[in-house]
């Protein structure tokens, strides 16, 4: 049977000095009573953050466990299974960064320490998105340590990867059944001829943080040797010897998840180029047909590894009827798949209690807030319908009895309808391909 899982944004990135830490901007901070609404959606798995930069801000063997200790102890009460994150979108504490030397060993401390704390929990994601993380903070620069190069880039993601295997080898041996459910963001690049050497590169590039857990990245991978151009050989090598494949790949999905790459500057009037002149678009307001999509990604994942799956994060930034629908596509999509053998674990909601400023990318701190299942934008979190929803569906409802109730929902989401294209159509499969 699918189970519904469910986290808060609980990131914590740093720009320039200044951290941003969601769970303190959403209020779930000072509100232990949030953990009995989320287990009375009938969740079974909770993201939940036990991250470096908390326990210990200020120095590696100085560690505040009392909020932790609070917190844990409840989800343990309400019978919800904690999978216990340790880096959310973050580089560390001030006195570390995804490119220190340190970093590794680092992690691996703190990974040990929260497991001898809490040795009953079985479910770890040491490092949230490594891909992602490592783009936004050394190849685009958004987040600290604000670099811009290929070489920082791929040494940041091999630091997050090297944590994790260490992570998880410091849990083991504190708990040998420990799991890794490894989330990644995973997308498809489409784009125009003149980027068709671009858009295989990144279609390679994203499984890169499953395959490098996997030991798979050995001198045949199609990426090793611009890995080795870069004199990482010897890292590489180490990881393909003592592998750390994931339990579960978590997958998480957005509607900004695929791109489109395009050089026809005229249809970007009020747009800037990115790298060698590429516009970046939202591939689902390109394409004709529309992107693979979650279905399809899953798909390509489970051909891929032949691993248990869960989408760990499932949200969309708009009206509350397109949140459901968004919701219920991506319970849809697992169920179907399930019935074709393949081995979805969960569907989570994520950003249970909203956001604050991705819309910037977590560049700044503007206010801008997008509710979850409950909306804080009062102070108290107050349910929505789509809190309503999950409660149907996390007690075994059928998703089809719950679209019946809500005739508007039989209505497609924008991003299957006509609406969706905000320029003109690309016809993908006549051209670059995926």
């Amino acid at each position: 049977m699918l189970e519904l899982w469910g986290g808060h944004e609980c990131t914590v990135n740093r720009i320039g000095d200044a951290f941003f830490d969601q769970t303190v901007r959403s209020g779930h901070q000072q509100r232990i009573g949030d953990l009995a609404l989320f287990a009375a959606l009938g969740l079974k798995a909770l993201r939940y953050p036990v991250l470096w930069e908390r326990v210990s801000p200020d120095a590696p063997e100085v560690r505040d466990w009392s909020w932790s200790d609070e917190r844990l102890a409840e989800i343990r009460r309400l019978g919800l299974r904690p999978i216990a994150g340790l880096l959310h979108h973050g580089s560390g504490p001030r006195y570390t960064d995804l490119l220190s030397d340190g970093f590794v060993a680092g992690l691996a401390r703190h990974a040990r320490a929260v497991a001898e704390r809490y040795p009953w929990i079985e479910d770890w994601t040491p490092v949230n998105e490594p891909l992602t993380t490592a783009r936004f903070s050394a190849l685009y620069g958004h987040w600290y340590p604000h670099l811009s190069d290929e070489r920082s880039f791929w040494l940041a993601l091999l630091n997050e990867i090297e944590g994790t295997a260490a992570a998880m080898r410091e849990i083991r041996r504190v708990n040998p059944q420990a799991r890794l459910i490894q989330t990644e963001d995973l997308g498809q690049a489409y784009g125009t001829p003149p980027f068709a050497a671009e858009v295989a590169y990144q279609n390679q590039r994203r499984w890169i943080s499953w395959d490098l857990l996997a030991g798979r990245v050995t001198p045949e991978h199609p990426l090793r040797a611009r890995l080795d151009a870069f004199g990482l050989a010897r890292r590489l090598d180490a990881l393909a010897d003592a592998p750390c494949p994931p339990d579960v790949l978590g997958v998480n999905f957005y509607p900004t998840s695929e791109r489109f790459l395009d050089h026809r500057a005229e249809l970007y009037p009020q747009w800037v180029a990115g790298t060698e002149g590429q516009f970046d678009m939202d591939a689902v307001r390109v394409l004709d047909p529309g992107p693979v999509g979650l279905e399809g990604l899953l798909t390509q994942a489970w051909a891929r590894y032949n691993l248990p799956l869960a989408v760990t994060e499932s949200h969309l930034n708009g009206s509350l009827d397109d949140q459901m629908r968004w919701g219920l596509d991506a319970w849809a999509m697992a169920g179907r798949l399930q019935a074709r053998g393949v081995d979805v674990r969960a569907v989570t909601s994520w950003a249970l209690l909203g956001s604050f400023d991705w819309n910037s990318l977590l560049t700044r701190q503007a206010g801008f807030y997008e509710p979850g299942a409950f909306d804080v934008s009062g102070g108290a979190p107050r349910a929505t319908e789509l809190a309503d929803m999950l409660t149907h569906l996390g007690s075994g409802g059928d998703a089809a009895d719950w679209v019946r109730s809500h005739p508007a929902l039989e209505v497609p989401g924008w991003w299957r309808g006509d609406g969706r294209l905000t320029l003109p159509p690309y016809r993908w499969l006549d051209a670059a391909g995926p």
